[in-house]
Formats: structure tokens, sequence, C-alpha cells
């Protein structure tokens, strides 16, 4: 008899203490979802940011969202001021949490590359349309061909590569925003002024026949330039005209 109140009290010992720790387990799952439930005020990219924006014109290019705080990146931005007076240094997609590690001083982004300008050249700059600069996709040291198109109407209009293999020096505007020439870092003179919004300043190493051609093109005509490689050659060109555009 004895035996069956200890064995019954033993199973209700144990049952007691199963149920315990089944309402602790269930407690602290429930405190386990509650922290998952929390949310943080954090900032998303919204347009596509190229590197070299300043933090300070993000302003039409972020929203804040509230995500789940598990979610959230450990050096996600909730405040713009708190990344003022730095750049992107990578470009940014929409749908990024802002995140302060992909921005850095602006001294950071500028190009250590120095190009040398073959002897006897010169420089000469010109300012293009984003869609003439191969959407934008240049940098210094880059090698292009040079369209020349001139002419009022199509019965009048010549268009040629005319020069091929061109050295690139210098490029400011929306793809160099942080950059500043190798000489400006040399000599610690100040970059150059920003180009207009939109617009591009390309600079070229060529020599002085060249440099007529870009110039003649520039007052009277148009210029696109192609992005080349070592292996690109001018084969197959002509002076295209209204006559043989279709051919």
């Amino acid at each position: 008899m004895k035996r069956r109140i200890i064995a019954v009290s033993v199973a209700i010992v144990v049952a007691m203490i199963s149920g315990l720790l089944l309402l602790n387990y269930v407690a602290g799952a429930d405190q386990r979802a509650m922290a998952g439930m929390q949310t943080r005020e954090v900032l998303v990219i919204t347009a596509p940011v190229p590197k070299g924006t300043t933090a300070d014109d993000l302003g039409d290019l972020v929203t804040e969202r509230e995500l789940p705080a598990k979610a959230v990146a450990q050096d996600a931005v909730s405040d713009l001021a708190s990344l003022s007076g730095r750049v992107a240094n990578t470009n940014l997609q929409p749908g990024e949490q802002l995140l302060g590690t992909r921005f850095s001083d602006p001294s950071s982004l500028q190009k250590t590359e120095v190009v040398d300008i073959p002897k006897g050249y010169s420089e000469v700059s010109v300012l293009l349309e984003p869609q003439r600069v191969v959407g934008s996709n240049l940098a210094t040291g880059d090698k292009v061909g040079v369209v020349v198109s001139i002419g009022d109407n199509a019965k009048e209009a010549r268009t040629h590569l005319t020069l091929n293999h061109t050295l690139v020096t210098k490029v400011q505007g929306a793809t160099a925003a942080a950059e500043q020439s190798g000489d400006d870092q040399q000599t610690g003179t100040a970059s150059a002024q920003p180009v207009p919004e939109g617009s591009l300043m390309i600079t070229f190493a060529v020599s002085a026949n060249d440099a007529e051609q870009i110039i003649y093109a520039v007052q009277y005509g148009q210029i696109w330039l192609l992005l080349e490689n070592a292996a690109s050659t001018t084969s197959g060109t002509r002076t295209v005209t209204e006559k043989n555009a279709q051919q």
C-alpha cells in the first residue's frame, strides 16, 4: 500500500515538473515570437544611386520603412544626417537598405592612377551628353574611337570614325563626381568646376592634327565616342551619307 502511495506521489511530482517545464517552454516561445515581431525604422533605396553620389543628395532617392528587427542589417541607417559629407563608395540599387558601410569620405574615392600623356601630345576637352559617352561608362585611361557627324540635314550629313584608340585622360561629371585628376592630386590644386548637370567633360591626349579635327567637329557637328579595346579596328568603316546609310 505504501509503495502504491509513493509511486502515485512520484508520478504526480513528475507530472507537475513536466507541466512547469512545458509552460516555461511555451512562454519562452511566445517571447521569441514577440521579439521577431518587433520592428525598426530604416531608410531604403528607392532609385539607382551611382557611386560618388553624396549622402546630402539622397533625399529623393530613399524612403523610410518599418522592417522586422531581425531583418534589419547591422549597419542600417535611419537618419541621413549621420552620413553628412560622405559619398557612396559603390552603386546602390532600389530595395537595398541604406548602409553606413556603403559611404566613405570623398577623398577615399579619388583616383590614384596617373595617366602619362604621350610625348608631343596635348590635352583637349569636349562636353558631351551621356548617350554620346557610352552611357557614361568611361574612365581615366580608357581608349576611345571618335565618330564625327557633320551636316545640317540628311542630304548633306557625313558621319565617319575619324579617330581611334584615343587616350582618355580625365572624366568629369556624373561618373566622376568625387574624382580628381592625377595632376590635381600631385600638385594639390583645386579640382575643376562642376560640369553642367547631365553632361560629362571628357579630356583626351591627342596630336595637334587630331585636336584640330576634334575642335572642328565640336564647332560644326557632333561627336560620339566608342569604347575600344586592344582588338578594336577600323575595318569596314567608311564615310556614311544618305545614299549609303542603309547599306
